[in-house]
């Protein structure tokens, strides 16, 4: 076999084995994603852990859809375990929503499920509360993604921070959602407030 045949095999080889990694379930940048085009899933964080880093990427070929990722951490050492964890507000396809996890809870997963017809998805937090923290100095994100259509990616910028819920938007006529995550930090104590 001479060399231009090897050469020949081996760029075919890359090709196939590119375009299966981005069959449905992953995008070329080799990043495995929560979802599938169209479909619900159901995301949470291990027992102790929140979100900390939220990724999507947006086709409207396949819907006019988004694939998620999202990253976790373990809350601080002292908070202990989460008294408990619930599942929060609903929103429904085609609306803004906002929402902020009752009880001074903070965000440790998500679930969505989407509808053909809107063209949009259903979204909704999964809540735990940490002893009796309350938060403070809460903000919210710049638009995320900045524009619609675009690649999404919010990170929480420091340890200390935590989300605490989103306000969102939603654009008929692009048929694409824009998010603002709600960060707050939570108090080293226990507080008296039962939603602050």
């Amino acid at each position: 076999m001479s060399s231009a045949h090897v050469l020949q095999a081996l760029c075919l080889l890359m090709v196939f084995s590119t375009v299966s990694a981005q069959h449905g379930y992953m995008h070329d940048t080799g990043e495995e994603w929560e979802n599938n085009w169209r479909k619900g899933f159901n995301f949470q964080c291990p027992h102790g852990e929140v979100l900390v880093a939220i990724r999507s990427y947006f086709s409207e070929k396949e819907g006019s859809d988004r694939l998620w990722n999202f990253e976790c951490q373990r809350t601080p050492y002292d908070w202990g375990e989460p008294n408990e964890c619930w599942w929060d507000d609903i929103n429904r396809a085609g609306l803004e929503w906002s929402s902020v996890c009752t009880n001074n809870g903070l965000v440790a997963g998500v679930q969505s499920k989407y509808f053909e017809a809107v063209l949009d998805r259903e979204w909704q937090f999964y809540c735990c509360r940490y002893a009796r923290r309350c938060p403070y100095s809460c903000w919210k994100t710049s638009d995320v993604p900045e524009y619609y259509k675009e690649e999404g990616e919010m990170v929480i910028p420091s340890y200390g921070y935590f989300i605490r819920g989103a306000q969102t938007t939603f654009s008929g006529v692009l048929r694409d959602r824009q998010w603002k995550y709600i960060l707050c930090r939570m108090t080293d104590f226990d507080c008296q407030f039962e939603n602050f």
